[in-house]
């Protein structure tokens, strides 16, 4: 017991300081900006982050450049396409600019601006493959397409014409691997995203001509924000005339691009996947902090002699471990901020998911830790005149901890790796800062290596410190 009264003070001091920490990196000197616009990370050559971490391509330089020509400050947040356009329509955002293509069925929710960019339709297979040529070569074969894009509309429109199965994915660079891999034949993408693709290296060719395609605009939420529309369109205008529209598009589409070596890829990439890493951990440690608190509370309140306070502890944990935390984390973020009008801070909506959800795995960890010591020792405190409570604190506590600590650090383990479902909502854990960089690099296999291998080492460290703990309280 001495040894336990002196191990968990330490282990608190160490999680208040995590989560002071945490949060205090968290808090920047926000500047007062007009405008937060929302946007996808891996849509290269229209937003992609370079070697240097920093949000790049045509669409960014077309908003800096509105921008300044017009006179507004805006703030972007990145995130995935899907996320962005749910961003918007729960009022997350003041707008998207992605890549996205003004359709009738968007225009039902959204108002665009004059199209920025006149795109098309291609089909590219892998560079060693000889047998498809042209789309009815596609019949029976699956074929690869990014979810929400232009290239999906065309091979939805043409599936039963030319017999193929449709294999969706929420970026482009998963897409291009499963065609690499030859899971699918072939995959179809706006035209400049595979040009530029296969200029940098990513194992592709183009075998089709361009398709007549739709356009893309910056979106706003229906009837809201009129000034910033009407102000991109002036700004669009302006930077078209000027020619500084132009030389945007030439200097990512325009020329050849030598692909770089996976060991220049990795070197320029260790600043992001450690910031993810990082992330990753900060993240964990913070949920937890407060999913213990959680678990705690209904935890006893799980093995209370009371019917009614059992039943609320049932009730929390059937619902948190019964909804998918994807599921969880959309209605966090973006269901409640909608329902009641305001918006929410995607790292507390992070936050909030996982402490819910690991919350409710702690309850039943402290319940059935609690319910492995005999009854007999309960009675025996009781029959000696020890109060319930004091019984449990001092006698069945101390026992049941030992018994839990190896589901604990289990359970640390499932919610550090339950951290990368949180970049739907935009965090940029480990998971999603290597999502970004084969966006840019398109270095699939090298990067979701070293991504393995860092997530590997942090566990196994784990592991150790749990083995530690169980042979310390042993004693």
């Amino acid at each position: 017991m001495k040894r336990l009264r002196g191990i968990w003070p330490l282990l608190l001091a160490a999680v208040i300081f995590v989560v002071i920490w945490g949060s205090g990196t968290q808090t920047v000197q926000a500047k007062e900006v007009d405008y937060t616009i929302a946007t996808d990370e891996t849509f290269a050559p229209f937003e992609f982050k370079d070697s240097n971490g920093d949000l790049v391509g045509i669409d960014m330089d077309i908003l800096a450049a509105i921008a300044k020509d017009q006179g507004f400050t805006y703030e972007v947040k990145p995130m995935g396409f899907n996320a962005a356009v749910q961003a918007l329509e729960a009022g997350q955002v003041d707008g998207v600019i992605a890549g996205m293509s003004i359709t009738d069925e968007r225009k039902q929710k959204f108002d665009f601006s004059d199209p920025y960019f006149e795109s098309g339709v291609v089909m590219a297979i892998s560079e060693d493959n000889n047998d498809i040529k042209s789309y009815k070569d596609l019949k029976g074969e699956k074929v690869a397409v990014k979810t929400g894009t232009e290239g999906y509309q065309f091979a939805e429109a043409n599936q039963d014409k030319y017999g193929y199965t449709l294999v969706p994915f929420d970026d482009s660079a998963s897409m291009y691997e499963d065609v690499k891999g030859g899971n699918s034949v072939a995959c179809f993408d706006d035209y400049p995203v595979l040009a530029y693709g296969v200029k940098q290296g990513n194992g592709l060719k183009i075998v089709t001509e361009k398709e007549k395609g739709g356009s893309y605009g910056f979106a706003v939420k229906k009837g809201q924000n009129q000034e910033l529309l009407q102000m991109f369109n002036q700004g669009l205008a302006d930077i078209k005339a000027s020619g500084e529209y132009d030389k945007i598009l030439d200097k990512y589409i325009g020329t050849d691009t030598k692909p770089a070596t996976f060991l220049d890829t990795l070197n320029d990439s260790w600043p992001a996947l450690l910031k993810g890493l990082w992330n990753t951990v900060k993240l964990t440690f913070i949920s937890l902090f407060f999913a213990a608190i959680l678990g705690l509370a209904f935890g006893f309140l799980k093995v209370s002699r009371n019917k009614f306070l059992r039943g609320i502890a049932t009730v929390y944990v059937d619902i948190f471990r019964g909804i998918p935390l994807i599921v969880l984390a959309f209605f966090i973020y973006f269901g409640i901020p909608q329902a009641f009008n305001f918006r929410m801070d995607p790292n507390l909506a992070a936050i909030i998911t996982l402490s819910l959800n690991a919350g409710a795995y702690i309850t039943e960890i402290i319940r059935g830790g609690i319910n492995a010591i005999d009854k007999g020792q309960m009675e025996a405190a009781r029959s000696l005149g020890l109060p319930y409570g004091k019984s449990m604190r001092k006698i069945i506590l101390p026992q049941a901890v030992r018994v839990m600590v190896p589901s604990f650090i289990n359970q640390f383990v499932i919610t550090l790796k339950d951290t990368s479902i949180m970049s739907v909502i935009g965090i940029v854990e480990l998971t999603q800062a290597g999502k970004i960089i084969i966006a840019r690099t398109f270095e699939s296999t090298g990067i979701w290596l070293v991504v393995a291998i860092m997530y590997l080492i942090v566990i196994t460290l784990l592991t150790k410190l749990s083995n530690v703990l169980e042979r310390r309280m042993a004693k």
